[in-house]
């Protein structure tokens, strides 16, 4: 009888505490925690106007239409989107074909990460979601940079 009584207590047990387990979801994505699309397309404004005026990188603007200009933010903006786990779709090109040719260098990747910081401090954005950022940017890397 003891058995039996044990039996039902852990029966009864598991399936009270079956909901509250099945409730448990997964942590927010990046995406989220960045504060979801409009925080994402404002950071992308802000990190691609200190691109396109910083010295270093005009040679990379010069002579696009300001259309051209919008098509790379809106890509820019889905590819962060996409990237972090928010529901957007990034249709462009590939880092590796998209940036060919442009004879990007080690020191350009590594104002490009000054002008990102300044970015992401503007916009106060936290120790863990700055690390996931520059983790993810990190991996372009080989893709993007040209020469040493």
């Amino acid at each position: 009888m003891n058995l039996r009584r044990t039996l039902a207590a852990a029966f009864l047990a598991a399936i009270v505490a079956a909901p509250a387990l099945a409730q448990t979801s997964p942590p927010p994505s990046l995406y989220k925690r960045l504060g979801g699309y409009d925080a994402i397309a404002a950071v992308s404004d802000d990190f691609l106007g200190r691109l396109s005026t910083n010295p270093q990188f005009t040679k990379f603007f010069v002579g696009h239409s300001t259309d051209s200009l919008k098509k790379l933010r809106q890509n820019v903006v889905e590819f962060l989107c996409a990237g972090t786990g928010g529901p957007c779709v990034y249709v462009g090109r590939d880092m590796k074909t998209s940036h060919a040719g442009l004879n990007i260098t080690a020191q350009d990747w590594d104002v490009m990460l000054k002008d990102l910081n300044a970015t992401l401090d503007k916009f106060n954005v936290p120790a863990k979601e700055r690390e996931d950022v520059l983790g993810a940017v990190a991996g372009l890397r080989k893709d993007i940079v040209e020469k040493p």
